[in-house]
């Protein structure tokens, strides 16, 4: 696969990521024998789905081949990060998306209700600052379904093949990198009290319906 660096649809603006998407990658054609070899693809992570979803699988699906594999070498970003990089809102991350997708196909939507009744209540609390309500949304699955559930959300019709996302698992990433701790995107704790209190809100906007609105912006 090879891709454009000069387009950065990760820093883009909302409304250029999905244009700068769809000309930033192309392949290398007669190297995969077409329904006959598994082709694994590394990507650095999956925040949006979004290049995965309008652009990459597109085009991979282009070499026919009997069985794609995407490999992340970030673990499921699943909360927004706050700290300097503007990643996505909650609803925004896919992540976050097949989560709730497992908990709508499992009938557990009653999980979304209970949550944002213990943020509500929580708001203007210690609570509200030290504790990540939003770990209840991924806790009845394991990351071996919020994954699958991932590939189905991002497959696009014109790929033929089975899809498999793998992601690194949390434990192994803080293995590799000892003595670089910054994983609350992944695993949702936050370093400071704002973190946690920002993770909260931002789970609250999404219920309320605030589409695209950040946690820390002025209300």
């Amino acid at each position: 696969v090879w891709k454009d660096t000069q387009s950065r649809t990760f820093i883009s603006a909302p409304e250029l990521r999905n244009e700068l998407s769809q000309h930033v990658y192309d392949v290398i054609y007669n190297v995969v024998r077409p329904n006959e070899d598994t082709l694994v693809c590394l990507d650095d992570s999956i925040v949006r789905g979004t290049t995965l979803r309008q652009t990459l699988l597109r085009t991979l699906a282009r070499l026919k081949p009997a069985h794609l594999i995407i490999a992340s070498s970030a673990p499921q970003i699943r909360y927004p990060d706050f700290y300097g990089i503007d990643m996505a809102s909650l609803g925004d991350l896919i992540a976050f998306q097949a989560a709730i997708a497992l908990l709508k196909e499992y009938h557990l939507e009653e999980v979304l209700t209970h949550t944002y009744e213990l943020c509500r209540r929580a708001e203007g609390k210690p609570d509200f600052t030290t504790t990540n309500y939003v770990k209840a949304i991924y806790a009845p699955f394991t990351e071996a379904q919020v994954a699958a559930k991932i590939a189905e959300l991002v497959k696009p019709p014109e790929l033929e093949c089975p899809l498999t996302l793998v992601f690194q698992p949390v434990e192994n990433l803080a293995k590799a990198l000892p003595n670089h701790r910054g994983d609350w995107y992944f695993t949702g704790n936050y370093p400071t009290p704002g973190g946690y209190a920002q993770v909260n809100r931002a789970f609250m906007q999404f219920y309320e319906g605030r589409v695209g609105q950040r946690a820390y912006e002025l209300r």
